[in-house]
């Protein structure tokens, strides 16, 4: 394998440590649970999601339930109903809106195990949320152009 050019931009994860991809997409599933058109309906949705993420690597469970949803990292006791895997970047990707995770789950990039079609419902109810993203992580996005 030959080193980059010196042309060549070396892509570099977004995430430094499983705790900022806690901070930031952790953030934003925990800002979900006070959306007023978001929170309502993910909690009512009552699945455990388990989110396995590389670059860095971080496990990260999505309680939806009521009364409050449940966030949190590491090992968790709870039967997952659906597991997904993606790297950390195509979770903030997605989280931008520049990320359609029905493709990703198509062509390989995102894996699933579990009833896919109910995590693929409670994709619209994300879009509301983007915009609470992008405001997490405007700092850390001004701090690496700068």
């Amino acid at each position: 394998m030959s080193a980059p050019a010196l042309n060549e931009e070396i892509e570099m994860a977004f995430f430094a440590d499983s705790t900022e991809v806690d901070t930031y997409i952790g953030g934003v599933f925990r800002a979900a649970n006070d959306h007023p058109e978001s929170g309502p309906k993910m909690r009512a949705a009552g699945i455990n999601l388990r989110v396995l993420y590389t670059d860095p690597d971080t496990e990260m469970w999505v309680k939806m339930h009521d009364p409050a949803m449940e966030v949190h990292t590491g090992a968790d006791d709870d039967k997952a109903d659906i597991t997904l895997m993606m790297r950390a970047d195509t979770g903030d990707k997605f989280w931008r809106g520049e990320y359609n995770l029905a493709v990703g789950l198509a062509k390989g990039e995102v894996k699933a195990k579990g009833p896919v079609n109910k995590i693929l419902k409670l994709v619209p109810l994300t879009k509301p949320l983007f915009p609470m993203y992008r405001e997490l992580v405007a700092e850390k996005d001004a701090s690496a152009t700068a």
